[in-house]
């Protein structure tokens, strides 16, 4: 048997070992010579060995061993000894219960000395690649792992034991032959807050390294902890693309792997934040500390469909989907719009009084019984069916909210258009927020029980943009999201400006009527304080007051704390920092244009204060679009100024001079996720597709439609089995209503510029998560985390303004159970 690197090194700052290896007898080859082409032999088969390694490995006593052999053999690289010398470093720093001893050796004949092995609390690779083990020594190795032991993997690991599928999995991924050689500074993006390896780290770390492609990216299979961001350096032709993972971690085969394609430099281990990387790895699988490397890996998540379709001519399990909200004790409602199944006729004509005549209807699941109870149904306007903008229409029953002492007093707060106030001449609405009393012990609602607390009027001779979301604030304020309720077919898909048609004086393509307006409540997030007796106080902080005396007085409304949002379907409030996120559905025009400005956007925007977000003058970060006016609307005027907008429409009845725009966070096209263009000395982009910057390569739109989705919150004191993880504690769920190119993601916000709309510093795809298809949830209409820790979703169904079999209330669930080490398992107590 030939055995590498017997002789001891001197001059290295850790121990380096000669072994006199103690080769078992009974240990047989893994078929070399008669197994399948490189790159697929089997795993070894431990069962062939006698090697047995004590479980746990290691001891309280905690010792590390740095291999460092290589195939290519000859002097040891600089990389080896300064990674050697760092890993010592960090085993005699940090509190005292987080120390440990290093040995360092090229001797792959302890794989093969039970004794020793046993004795390693972890095993950090820090080789040169190559096949470095025999058939025995990887045996042991995977008795190692099998008995519970650590592997860390550092770089070049990655490139080691090429022929087996078992390391292949203990290191996650192998490099591509591709991958850049040069040493290039990168943005590595540190999506883990929590793991010791990175909880310590800045979000956006920017680094010298040499970054490794995948042949197979590793994302969903392992755990994910940092990727690096490839728009910051060059990864050549074998790219990753966004998700470009370079730190990861799982449980593998018993025991517990870490692997990180950082480290090929000399450099690296001179860096703190890197060192801080590696002892937080070193920490977790040496068995020091405790750490969840199982929140991002798909198989941990069920996904499962709680409703079933409904019973023919019935709604008895869901009406059209179009909200939901859970409940303290773990009910979920949700409610239907108002479109029958599509066996129900629909009524078109404005001579029938029954025009437009649905059924908004609000039903209960209660996961005690898992059964649905139809708690009742408004009668609402909305149930034209589809047809152009002057047939269909997108009102009814638009939002749910549950008062924050709903366990005590019932009331459910319902976003609706009433068909009773439906005035058929002049083809105006009535849109209100009223609040309603559900009996808790039957799950029913009394429809006699309603206040009204908030009415407006709304245009209905022309579709759409409804809105509906709602929410609240730890101070008790609710926010209600409400649509430009403006057509889109006037404008050629752009601003949305033309104040043109109208029908009895009222128009209905201009948004500056709407969500320009500051006398308006459409196209905007409004924020009151509902009080016990169904009225409403305004707080302090909301865009107006309402008793602005500029230009003349009475052109503000005080409600109003968000204005220029186009169709703000959902909305949530974290209550832990009583931040607003909002997402609305833009425009139609599938390309910018140098005349009229961007293409449509569909938007997601973090709001720390009350501010005007730019419909129908800019969009994305600011960037404007082009005026249009009587006499001529199909004549461009200037540019708006996105600084200093003004609202010279016609049909404005309220300020001409508006409050300054703010940028938004997140922005995608057909074209990609949050285009930019180079601006001239105006700051006007060029709006040349071929010119464009994508910000945000993890977006793209299409056919489009942002749904908002929540902050998650880690309930510690949960003792729910099936919460999501902590790991997600603070993560924004960002998703589109459909489910091909378009985002279904979590991402991370910088505070220091979110509120000004700063760019996600990371983002990661839940697609695998909440799974897309046609046998999915694939047209995602609302998600909501229940008390319980479970995701809950809406998925729409098939058509448009109906229901169907496939509409329905799926839940997901975590099954991946806690962090490892378990506790009686820790080298050492307390940690």
């Amino acid at each position: 048997m030939h055995l590498r690197g017997l002789s001891a090194r001197s001059g290295g700052s850790a121990r380096r070992r000669v072994w006199t290896a103690t080769v078992t007898a009974g240990v047989v080859a893994a078929g070399l010579m008669s197994g399948p082409a490189a790159g697929a032999l089997p795993a070894p088969d431990p069962s062939a060995t006698t090697m047995s390694v004590k479980s746990p490995p290691g001891g309280g006593d905690v010792r590390v061993l740095v291999f460092y052999g290589s195939a290519a053999g000859g002097e040891e690289s600089p990389v080896v000894n300064a990674g050697i010398a760092a890993i010592e470093r960090i085993g005699l720093s940090g509190p005292a219960n987080q120390r440990f001893e290093t040995e360092a050796t090229d001797d792959a004949r302890v794989f093969t000395d039970e004794k020793a092995l046993g004795s390693y609390n972890a095993i950090v690779f820090l080789t040169g690649g190559g096949d470095v083990l025999d058939p025995d020594q990887e045996a042991g190795l995977e008795a190692y792992m099998e008995a519970g032991g650590g592997f860390v993997g550092i770089h070049d690991a990655a490139r080691a034991e090429p022929y087996s599928d078992w390391f292949t999995g203990l290191v996650g991924a192998r490099p591509a032959a591709s991958s850049p050689t040069v040493v290039q500074r990168a943005t590595v993006e540190v999506g883990d807050r929590q793991h010791p390896a990175t909880r310590d780290l800045p979000v956006q770390w920017k680094r010298p390294d040499q970054w490794f492609n995948w042949t197979k990216n590793p994302s969903g299979d392992v755990h994910t902890v940092a990727r690096v961001r490839e728009s910051t350096y060059q990864p050549g032709a074998s790219a990753n693309g966004w998700d470009h993972p370079v730190s990861w971690c799982r449980d593998y085969d018993g025991g517990r792997s870490f692997y990180t394609g950082m480290g090929g430099t000399v450099s690296s281990y001179d860096e703190t934040d890197f060192r801080t990387h590696l002892r937080g790895a070193l920490l977790w699988t040496s068995r020091l500390v405790q750490a969840d490397c199982k929140a991002t890996i798909n198989g941990n998540y069920k996904a499962e469909r709680l409703t079933q379709p409904n019973q023919a001519g019935l709604n008895d399990q869901i009406g059209e989907p179009h909200g939901l909200v859970t409940a303290p004790d773990g009910r979920v409602l949700y409610i239907g719009r108002g479109g029958a199944d599509s066996s129900q006729p629909v009524i078109t004509d404005w001579n029938n009084p029954d025009i437009g005549k649905g059924r908004g209807e609000i039903h209960v699941y209660d996961p005690k019984t898992r059964k649905v109870t139809l708690a009742g149904a408004l009668t609402v306007f909305g149930n034209k069916g589809g047809g152009d903008e002057l047939v269909k229409v997108e009102e009814g029953l638009l939002g749910i909210e549950l008062d924050p002492r709903f366990e005590e007093n019932g009331w459910v707060y319902l976003h609706y258009t009433p068909h009773s106030q439906l005035n058929r001449d002049t083809q105006m609405a009535q849109r209100r927020v009223s609040r309603f009393t559900l009996d808790l012990a039957t799950n029913k609602l009394d429809l006699n029980s309603e206040k009204v607390l908030l009415k407006w009027p709304v245009q209905v001779h022309s579709c759409c943009h409804a809105g509906g979301g709602m929410s609240w604030d730890s101070k008790g304020n609710l926010y209600i999201a409400t649509g430009d309720n403006n057509s889109s077919g006037f404008s050629g898909g752009y601003s949305g400006n033309n104040p043109q048609p109208n029908y009895k004086g009222v128009s209905f393509a201009d948004a500056r009527r709407t969500a320009g307006n500051t006398n308006n409540l459409n196209g905007k997030i409004l924020r009151i304080h509902p009080e016990a007796d169904g009225t409403y106080t305004l707080p302090e902080g909301n865009l107006f007051t309402g008793r602005e005396t500029a230009e003349g007085g009475g052109k503000t409304r005080g409600e109003i704390y968000v204005m220029g949002v186009r169709n703000p379907a959902r909305i949530f409030v974290d209550k832990k920092t009583d931040i607003l996120y909002a997402g609305w559905v833009g425009p139609d025009a599938g390309a910018p244009s140098t005349t009229w400005g961007p293409a449509k956007y569909d938007t997601f925007a973090v709001i720390t204060k009350a501010s005007n977000r730019g419909w129908p003058y800019c969009m994305g970060n600011k960037q404007p679009y082009r005026d249009r006016n009587l006499p001529n609307p199909d004549q461009p005027l200037g540019w708006y100024d996105c600084d200093h907008p003004k609202n010279e429409s016609p049909n404005n009845d309220g300020l001409v001079n508006l409050p300054p725009v703010t940028g938004n966070n997140i922005w995608y096209s057909p074209q990609g996720g949050a285009p930019d263009y180079p601006r001239d000395a105006n700051g006007i982009p060029s709006y040349k597709q071929e010119e464009a910057t994508y910000l945000l390569p993890w977006l793209k739109g299409g056919g489009q439609a942002a749904m908002n989705g929540p902050v998650y919150r880690y309930d510690t004191a949960s003792t729910s089995t099936t919460k999501w993880p902590s790991y997600w504690d603070g993560k924004w769920f960002v998703g589109d209503f459909y489910d091909a190119d378009q985002p279904r993601n979590a991402v991370i916000t910088d505070p220091k510029n979110h509120g000004d709309g700063g760019l996600p510093v990371h983002s990661e795809s839940l697609k695998k998560i909440v799974p897309i298809g046609n046998d999915g949830i694939k047209n995602l209409m609302d998600w909501k985390f229940g008390p319980d820790g479970a995701l809950y979703v809406l998925d729409y169904g098939r058509g448009f303004f109906t229901s169907d079999a496939k509409s329905a209330l799926w839940r997901v669930t975590y099954t991946g159970g806690g962090p490892t080490p378990a506790a009686g398992q820790l080298a050492r107590g307390g940690q």
